[in-house]
Order: C-alpha cells, then sequence, then structure tokens
C-alpha cells in the first residue's frame, strides 16, 4: 500500500499506521493484522502537520469554559480531595511545606528539571506510547524516576499530571532525596521513599547539630515538632547520610539498564571510568556548585531561614540542577510556584492566554464588557495577579535558560577550524568539536534523545548562500534518516552532517541492521509484552536484536567535522567567502514528538504545540564566523 502513497502523504502521515509499519519492517511482522480484532475504537492522532507548520503562532486563542463539576462519578467533592490530599501528606510532604523555612533551596528547585520530571508533556507521551506498544509489560520503568511520590503512592503509570497528587506532580521533589535512607546504588530508579508527615526526621549530608541549636531556642526560631503544639512545624531530626554527597546517589537514577538487558544510560558508569572519578570530583561538585559543569566550590549560606530568622551559614549546594532539557508548558503550571497554586487550578491556569497579553495593562484598556473570558478570569483583579504570576515564572525560566546555557558550554568546546588551501575543486575546511568535562560522555544519559549538531552556512560577498548543512526540513528536523521531508525525496539527505544524537540499531531477521527512533523489543504474539533476554548481556550492555549506536564524545574526546563546497556550488557566486559555523543543543528531535503523539500530549497541547515549543527552545551554544579565501587559514577558540 506504501507504493501507491504520493510523497506528501509519506511525509505528513504519522500516526499509529506509519509508527506499526516502521517498526513491523524492522522486525519483519505485520502488526496491523495482529491488531485486527482490537475491539477498542482507534486512536484519533494528529497528523504531521500539526508539528512545525509555518503558520501564524501569534494568534491567540480562543478562551475556553473551565470543566464545571456536573458528573460526581467524574470529579471528586472538595471535601474528598481535601481529606485525600491531608493523607498524602501525611505520607510524603510537598515541597511546598518545605519552602516555608527552605524558600532559597525552593525557589532554585522550582525551576529544575528534577521538579519538571513529571509535568513533562513529552515524558507523558513516551511512557503511553512504551505501555500501549508492549500492553502495559514495560511497567513503571521510564515514570518510577520522573515520579518516586506517584509510584509510592500506586497511582497510575499513565494519566493526566493534572489529576495526580500535588506532591507526585513535583516529580524529583524534596522527600525524594532527604527521605531516602538506603543507599540503593544502580537499581534504574525503582526505590522506597521513607513515609511520614513533616514531622518526621529526614536525612542530610551533615547531620543533626545545626537543628539541634534551633530547637533548643524555640522562643527565637519558634518551632515545634509535633502536631499537637501551637508554631512552626518543622522535622524532628536530621539523620546523616553521607551517600547524598556520594556520587553513587545519583547513579541511582542516572544509570538505566531495561529489563531486556539495554543499557538504556550510563551517566554513572561513564563516571565511575573517568578522570575526574579518579580525581575524586563528584557528580554534585559540577552540577550542585557555583558555577554549572565545572568543579567551582560551593556558596557559604544558611541552609534555612526559620521565622525571619536565618541560620548559621554552612556549604550551601545549588539546586537549579541545569540540564539540556527544558519546560513547554503554560508557565503559569511550571515553574511550581506557590502563589500560583494559590490562585487557580491546573486547568483554569490552562485558560488564562497570557501570549494575547491579559492582565497587562494595554490589553487591559481594550477591555469591553463583552471580551469573552473563562470564568475564572473575568476579575479584572485576578488577571492581573495572574499576569505578575506568569512574569515571576518566565524571568524564572530565563534563568534556568541561562543556567542550561552555561553547562552546555561547559560540555562542549567549538575549537579549531582550519581551512584548506583554494583549489580548482573549490573550498575545503574542518572543524574541531570537543567534549569540555572529563566526568562523562557528551551527550550523556538519554543520548539517543539529546541533539547536539553542527549548522555551517557559506556565503559569498553579496550574502548568497553556496553551501549549508545542519540546516532543518519545515518540521524541524535535521536531513538524516529520519526526516520525514528526506524519507520522501522531497530534500535531500545531508551527507555533511554531524551530530552527537546516538541512535538505536535494530536487527533484521535476514541480516543487516536498521535505525529505529523508538525501537519497542516485544514479542510477535497477539498480546505483545516486553521479555528479557534469554541471553546475559553483561559484556555487551544490549540483547542481541537491539544496540545503540553511540555518537558521542567521550570524556575530553574530540572530533573533525571535514566540509568540502564544489566547485559547482561556487559557480555564478562572488569572493570572498564566509562560514558560519553554529554548535547548536536541542533538547528532543522533533521526529520522536511524530511517533510518541499516538497517545497524545498532556495538558490537550497538540504536537504542533509541543513541537513549536521545543524547537523554539534549541540553544547556539557557540558560533564561529570564518572567512575562507584567507589562504590556509586557521583559527583557534577564544
Amino acid at each position: 500500500m506504501i507504493g501507491h502513497w504520493t510523497r506528501a502523504a509519506r511525509r505528513r502521515v504519522v500516526g499509529p499506521r506509519s509508527l506499526a509499519l516502521s517498526i513491523a519492517l524492522a522486525v519483519r511482522v505485520s502488526l496491523p493484522v495482529a491488531h485486527a480484532a482490537d475491539p477498542r475504537p482507534p486512536l484519533q492522532v494528529a497528523g504531521a502537520d500539526d508539528l512545525l507548520d509555518t503558520g501564524d503562532l501569534s494568534a491567540p486563542t480562543t478562551p475556553t469554559e473551565t470543566p464545571t463539576k456536573t458528573d460526581d462519578k467524574l470529579v471528586e467533592s472538595d471535601v474528598e480531595k481535601a481529606h485525600k490530599q491531608l493523607f498524602v501528606e501525611s505520607r510524603f510532604p510537598s515541597a511546598a511545606v518545605c519552602r516555608t523555612c527552605h524558600a532559597e533551596h525552593y525557589r532554585e528547585w522550582a525551576m529544575s528539571q528534577h521538579s519538571y520530571a513529571q509535568l513533562s508533556p513529552v515524558l507523558q507521551a513516551m511512557q503511553g506510547l512504551i505501555l500501549k506498544l508492549t500492553n502495559g509489560s514495560n511497567g513503571d520503568t521510564c515514570i518510577r524516576c520522573h515520579n518516586p511520590v506517584g509510584m509510592n503512592l500506586g497511582e497510575a503509570l499513565f494519566t493526566t499530571s493534572i489529576d495526580r497528587h500535588p506532591a507526585s506532580r513535583e516529580g524529583v521533589t524534596c522527600v525524594v532525596c532527604h527521605r531516602m535512607s538506603k543507599p540503593y546504588g544502580k537499581v534504574s530508579g525503582r526505590l522506597a521513599i521513607d513515609e511520614g508527615s513533616i514531622f518526621e526526621p529526614i536525612h542530610g549530608p551533615t547531620g543533626n547539630a545545626e537543628l539541634k541549636r534551633v530547637l533548643a531556642n524555640p522562643d527565637q526560631y519558634q518551632v515545634v515538632t509535633s502536631a499537637d503544639k501551637q508554631g512552626r512545624g518543622i522535622h524532628s531530626d536530621v539523620i546523616h547520610f553521607p551517600e547524598l554527597s556520594s556520587p553513587s546517589f545519583c547513579g541511582t537514577c542516572h544509570d538505566v539498564t531495561v529489563g531486556d538487558g539495554l543499557r538504556l544510560e550510563e551517566s554513572f558508569s561513564e563516571y565511575q571510568n573517568s578522570a575526574a572519578a579518579a580525581r575524586g570530583i563528584t557528580c554534585q561538585d559540577c552540577h550542585m556548585g557555583k558555577e554549572p559543569g565545572v568543579p567551582s566550590g560551593y556558596r557559604e549560606e544558611p541552609a534555612a531561614v526559620v521565622g525571619g530568622v536565618p541560620t548559621r551559614p554552612r556549604k550551601r549546594t545549588d539546586h537549579r540542577f541545569a540540564g539540556p532539557d527544558y519546560s513547554v508548558i503554560h508557565p503559569g503550571i511550571f515553574p511550581h510556584n506557590r502563589k500560583a497554586q494559590e490562585l487557580a487550578t491546573i486547568r483554569e491556569w490552562l485558560t488564562f492566554d497570557y501570549k494575547a497579553g491579559w492582565g497587562k495593562k494595554d490589553f487591559e484598556r481594550t477591555v469591553t464588557k463583552d471580551t469573552p473570558f473563562p470564568p475564572r478570569w473575568k476579575s479584572v483583579d485576578d488577571r492581573y495577579d495572574a499576569r505578575a504570576i506568569i512574569d515571576e515564572n518566565l524571568k524564572s525560566l530565563q534563568e534556568i535558560a541561562g543556567e542550561r546555557l552555561k553547562i552546555l558550554q561547559a560540555g562542549y568546546k567549538l575549537e579549531d577550524v582550519v581551512v584548506s588551501p583554494p583549489s580548482s575543486d573549490g573550498i575545503a575546511f574542518s572543524v574541531k568539536v570537543r567534549n569540555g568535562t572529563d566526568g562523562h560522555n557528551a551527550p550523556t544519559g538519554l543520548d539517543n534523545e539529546r541533539l547536539v549538531f553542527l549548522q555551517v552556512t557559506v556565503k559569498d560577498s553579496l550574502g548568497k548562500v553556496v553551501f549549508r548543512s545542519g540546516d532543518t526540513d519545515p518540521n524541524g528536523d535535521l536531513r538524516d534518516e529520519h526526516s520525514m521531508y528526506v524519507h520522501g525525496g522531497d530534500l535531500p539527505m545531508d551527507p555533511y552532517l554531524v551530530s552527537l544524537r546516538s541512535k538505536f540499531a535494530v536487527t533484521m531477521l535476514h541480516g543487516g541492521d536498521r535505525e529505529q527512533v523508538a525501537p519497542i523489543p516485544f514479542s510477535m504474539d497477539v498480546l505483545p509484552i516486553i521479555r528479557p533476554e534469554p541471553r546475559a548481556t553483561i559484556l555487551t550492555g544490549a540483547p542481541a536484536r537491539l544496540r545503540k549506536h553511540k555518537r558521542g564524545l567521550p570524556p575530553l574526546g574530540e572530533r573533525w567535522a571535514h566540509y568540502q563546497v564544489s566547485a559547482a556550488d561556487l559557480a555564478d557566486s562572488k569572493p570572498p567567502y564566509n562560514a558560519n559555523i553554529k554548535l547548536i543543543g536541542g533538547m528532543v528531535p522533533i521526529n520522536l514528538l511524530s511517533i510518541i503523539q499516538v497517545v497524545g500530549f498532556d495538558y490537550d497541547m497538540s504536537p504542533r504545540e509541543v513541537g513549536q515549543a521545543v524547537f523554539a527552545g534549541y540553544q547556539t551554544i557557540w558560533e564561529k564566523n570564518v572567512d575562507l579565501t584567507a589562504p590556509a587559514a586557521s583559527l583557534s577558540s577564544q
């Protein structure tokens, strides 16, 4: 049937059929036939046109009404929700409770990717897709790291973040690390959190000496350690847990081996074999110090401010945990903000059109009595309050974006650019990219998602483009084998593309390998399930039918990219020639979104909305401009 599709259809149809077909080609079995008897209604899936269409992105959306409580079978009463939340708070306190004394820690954490771990619609869709394709047999493999509280509560593996408990929505929240009492080591994130109310002991890296001093001065700090007393409730003890300062604590989640033996993430293993580990540099030294990505020491500050009175200064770790991910959701929802949580629910925030200017003076001057607003935002005072919160959160997002750029610049270096002497064949030049850290690979972690690539544009003296590599198709994908436009024959493959993103390779039944964006290794039964590899994988790190083709840089490793601008490319152009060279980093490739969209995205986001937000977050890590006409020119990084 594919042979009869038009190019446009092949380019734009990215739904369940094309996904199943992609996987079926890899294992030589027709999955759609196996599911033909499925009595469930088909999923309604948006097409690829919804990804990065070039339509008007600034047009305001039409406000929608907030759902009303009309069906008591679907919507819990306020009393039931209050009781449930009170019960859960007695087991896993929210970060908002810790904020009372640790406001600056909370501010940093609230913008971090730890706090975004569960809220991410990309994570949610990935989790849902894998569960769908494996009939749930993959279990909590992904979500148990992203939402330990929810998994300890026994919440559903796949449901909207809106309906999860507030502490569950917080992802890697305070209690995930500070109510951990066992050195689990590399367990791929399966861990138990010690339960208890805010008054129960927590675990810390330095012990309880300062807490004892605070408790010994109740008149100064006005704190209590039990619910039957009046005052500011705090934890009754801090148990010394040195594991918190150890790299192995990070390895609990940042080293993942899945059920079939595939080493999916190896950040901790890479670190263990690195020069940084040999020198005694820890994960925390680079990722919780003064400067992200480099061992720069720690600030000396109070760990808490209790009733306006700071505790004694000590080593203070940074909790922003800057990394390659970033938020793509409404800024009323993330970063976490106590004022936002008190002002409106998540569903109500989703109806607040901050892009249209609600709550700004210029917009509000244009409002008439007939201007429609959702019920929650009919009051101009509420819109002004909401705008203040949005502005505060946007400022935090800008701050963490700056920290993200710092850590990317620490991890990736754009160094020498060497231009060969001119010849009749055209212009040849080479660019060196280096891993700036000696602690792990770059990229690391789930490196099949991490997009880091060189973008090179050569122009003549009149501004005419004579060479281009690392540019993207209309969807926002690089022109590689996973671009729908390349696959459909509408754009040529980029022969000079330099990307550090790793790829999965699956073994075909008749020999040979094939790259896949999201390979799901399941049995070829009517009810597919993931099955463990029958042979040991300790040496190979992968099952026989699947492996990861790593393309990243080892610690302090380097790679030269070679480019050739042919004489034909230079025809009808005018020298001199200038090359603009950028090293760009992105969270995930757009082609991954086009696959996981099968199960939909949380918060009723369309694939186009998610794709545009992901693409907008791509950052230029380094940039150079090089004169290619100078003979034997050579430039080094600044």
